[in-house]
């Protein structure tokens, strides 16, 4: 029997790709014991408990960026933490640490080498973060969700994905789909999200050109997200939605999307063959341009700066994509060459590489 101590948390960015390996191998090895290391703070304090997975909180630790008190109290408060790991560790018999970046991670890397436990990690974003970066120094079993990403030892095995999208048969269900949305299926679908709080910039410049995307022949459906403010819109075959539990469903429909261009999102849509208009955050340390590169390089998608995503620019470039149904062919094709479906199993298979399982 293996313990497994799964590292990560904060954002789904982190959440998700740990639940994923956390359900395959429950699946795989129902007899393993699985502990997930996290905060109170981040989504995991909802998810994983809501998974049926046992968590264990530390206290979220911020890397001091400036002089402080806070940053003179960090060392000693880091090796506190990292002191507490260690002991779970040693006292659960955990058998190999698997992170995936997130405030715990760093600490959870540090705990695992001094208690000389094997360690591999996952890197989500084309950009690693800081706590990757620190952890691929103590181990060659090192995961990366994008070809090309700058992180020692990387070896590329796609994103784990939820085990919905992974299995998911877009034909099968799409009858389903379209009456789950109200949808016409005679007309194709233009999946807009800007994810689960929602693009102010996406949602604008949607709602003001929704009738011309409808006279190109189209019907959209469009996540605006919990936190959108703007003012609603009818229109025939405009079809919002605030937040969507389903997604399963809402890519199984979606012809074309247009969205952010976090990790996830663009490894979930080149895993199904879903060509996409990238609008990548313009915040943070620009991974999500990254994230979105090998798509438009392979001629999957297309990129926009968010700033450029105007009306005007979906007068002028979107709506020509939707009357060329052979470029959106070839991007769909494209699109389905390079991506991905059983990161999880891959990733799976590096963690069991480094703890000596065959």
């Amino acid at each position: 029997m293996t313990t497994y101590l799964l590292c990560g948390g904060g954002t789904a960015g982190h959440v998700n790709p740990l639940l994923a390996i956390a359900d395959r191998i429950r699946r795989d090895e129902p007899d393993a014991r699985i502990i997930v290391l996290g905060t109170a703070e981040g989504l995991e304090a909802r998810l994983v408990p809501e998974r049926g997975y046992e968590l264990v909180t530390v206290a979220k630790l911020p890397f001091p960026r400036r002089p402080s008190r806070a940053a003179l109290a960090f060392p000693s408060r880091l090796s506190g933490v990292i002191r507490s790991i260690e002991s779970l560790i040693r006292d659960r018999g955990v058998d190999v640490v698997v992170g995936v970046g997130g405030y715990v991670a760093a600490p959870a890397y540090l705990a695992a080498r001094r208690a000389r436990v094997p360690l591999a990690l996952h890197e989500a974003n084309a950009r690693p973060g800081m706590a990757n970066r620190l952890g691929s120094r103590f181990t060659r079993f090192v995961g990366v969700a994008f070809e090309g990403t700058p992180l020692r030892h990387a070896r590329f095995v796609g994103m784990p994905l939820r085990a919905e999208i992974e299995t998911l048969d877009r034909a099968a269900v799409r009858g389903e789909a379209l009456r789950a949305f109200g949808l016409d299926a005679a007309r194709r679908t233009l999946l807009v999200t800007g994810g689960s709080l929602g693009a102010v910039r996406l949602n604008e410049a949607v709602r003001a050109t929704v009738t011309e995307v409808v006279d190109a022949g189209w019907q959209v459906l469009h996540i605006t997200g919990t936190r959108d403010t703007g003012a609603a819109v009818q229109a025939e075959h405009y079809h919002p939605l605030d937040y969507c539990d389903r997604m399963d469903l809402a890519l199984a429909v979606a012809d074309l999307a247009v969205s952010r261009a976090g990790s996830a999102t663009v490894s979930e849509l080149t895993a199904l063959g879903i060509p996409a208009v990238y609008v990548p955050l313009a915040i943070g340390n620009g991974e999500q341009r990254l994230n979105a590169r090998q798509a438009v390089e392979a001629g999957a998608a297309r990129l926009v700066d968010n700033a450029d995503f105007t009306p005007e620019w979906v007068r002028s470039a979107l709506l020509p994509l939707l009357r060329d149904e052979a470029a959106i062919a070839t991007m769909a094709s494209n699109a389905e060459e390079i991506g991905v479906r059983d990161g999880t199993r891959r990733m799976l298979d590096l963690v069991h590489e480094a703890v000596g399982i065959r």
